[in-house]
């Protein structure tokens, strides 16, 4: 059946094929660990992690590098600032790799919550370094990068083409439309290669040009082109990435390979929060943490993001979750009702929703479709140990654990859990009004409590 993928670099769905016999060499950026992911990030890594497992479910088998950056990106995406690791480690009062290792771990952690398989390969920065500098070395050597008094740069002008992904032309970009920082810079859309650091830096390391350390956009075409070569099938990242990040790193790898490294360039939308944008001003930055507290699963938020398009941005709310919480619960009593059951259906029935639910997921990742075709099967009148096993499979993509009974337990909030406490408090002390107070409180949310003995029970309503 074939596989078809909206590709940024062509601007429409390209029926995709590996460059190489089976196998699918993919590249994805990973995370800056100066801090925790949001759920934002995880909705880039989700629809990452599906893409992986469709490109599985049509055979194929996968070679996928992800980064780790702990070193090189700076404040601004437009290369402006101070470094990331170093300015979260001056916050901290930390050494920037301890800084580094303990948010990687948080990350993995986030990952593993989110039932998201591991890349093949994940690679730090700093494991590079020498990688980086001979790639900066090379594009030097071929006339596409020259030296300041501050950094080495990329000249964008030498390139045939600047801003394939994003369309922009620089010749119709207005003077001093952008602030050069560097006077030394040919172009106001050259970027840093590699930096040159100050005697205070925190990280820095030799090369041809003094003590450096390497600019944001290198370390993706080093570690990219070490890993998967000059040329590979795909290369994933949130939509923020493609003005610049990726921009560079095709700019790059053209200047020193005369090849665009990925044929396939696949982007991931924004996560609206309310409607609106995830702002530290409007406190509304949530964790994956931030859902688990709440005492939902997480795999509740894997759910939701399969409610729109990769492509299309998506509201998260509060009632969403709660409702995606319901929706997980559901699939997978209807699993095990499925598993349960021994009627009979036909296998007619069941190569229709199968190849259903294949065109759905190979129609560039359909996930609101392929859902609903899920849930046709969970629902279907028929209870059988063939629908169960067509659930099983369809979870390959899904991701759910739809199988693992163990978590069908709605897990009380944590906000219900202090309710409770708050009125075994009350009522110790006589205070019957508060009690009643606390007990419509704990309603307001969907339980109700029943007073025993010693303790009380509390169910859902």
């Amino acid at each position: 059946m074939e596989l078809k993928l909206y590709n940024t670099l062509t601007k429409k769905k390209d029926v995709f094929q590996p460059l190489i016999g089976n196998e699918v060499r993919m590249y994805s950026c990973g995370p800056t660990v100066y801090k925790d992911a949001t759920i934002g990030n995880m909705r880039t890594y989700i629809f990452t992690d599906v893409l992986r497992r469709v490109l599985k479910y049509n055979g194929y088998t996968l070679k996928h590098a992800m980064n780790i950056t702990d070193v090189g990106h700076l404040v601004s995406d437009a290369d402006e600032g101070e470094d990331k690791m170093i300015k979260s480690a001056k916050e901290q009062g930390k050494d920037p790799l301890e800084i580094a290792k303990f948010y990687t771990e948080r990350f993995l952690n986030d990952l593993r919550a989110l039932n998201i398989d591991m890349p093949e390969i994940i690679c730090k920065a700093t494991d590079h370094i020498e990688d980086m500098i001979e790639f900066v070395k090379g594009l030097v050597e071929r006339g596409y990068a020259y030296e300041t008094s501050t950094a080495i740069y990329f000249d964008v002008a030498k390139l045939d083409k600047y801003g394939i992904l994003s369309g922009i032309d620089l010749n119709e970009q207005k003077a001093g439309a952008r602030v050069e920082l560097d006077k030394e810079k040919k172009n106001a859309y050259d970027f840093a290669l590699w930096i040159k650091a100050p005697d205070n830096h925190l990280m820095k390391w030799e090369s041809p040009w003094g003590l450096c350390y390497p600019g944001w956009h290198i370390e993706c075409s080093a570690m990219g082109k070490k890993y998967l070569g000059d040329e590979f099938d795909i290369h994933t990242g949130g939509i923020d990435l493609i003005p610049t990040h990726h921009e560079n790193e095709i700019a790059q790898s053209k200047g020193l390979t005369g090849k665009i490294p990925a044929r396939f360039w696949i982007h991931g939308e924004y996560l609206l929060i309310n409607g609106g944008k995830m702002s530290k001003s409007l406190n509304n930055v949530y964790l994956l943490n931030d859902i688990i507290d709440k005492g939902y699963n997480p795999l509740a938020y894997r759910i939701f993001c399969f409610s729109a398009s990769y492509r299309n941005k998506l509201n998260f709310t509060w009632e969403a979750i709660d409702a995606s919480n319901k929706s997980l619960i559901k699939l997978k009593e209807a699993y095990k009702k499925h598993l349960e059951g021994n009627e009979d259906v036909s296998d007619e029935i069941i190569n229709e929703f199968e190849n259903s639910f294949h065109r759905a997921i190979n129609d560039d990742l359909n996930m609101p479709q392929a859902i609903s075709i899920v849930w046709e099967v969970a629902k279907y009148n028929k209870k059988s140990k063939k629908m169960a096993e067509l659930l099983l499979k369809f979870d390959k993509i899904l991701g759910i654990k739809i199988d693992k009974m163990e978590e069908n337990k709605e897990v009380i909030p944590k906000e219900v859990l202090e309710l409770v406490k708050q009125r075994k408090i009350a009522r110790i002390n006589k205070n019957w009004e508060l009690s009643d107070t606390l007990r419509h409180q704990i309603e307001e949310y969907g339980y109700k409590v029943k007073d025993l003995k010693d303790d009380v029970e509390i169910e859902k309503m």
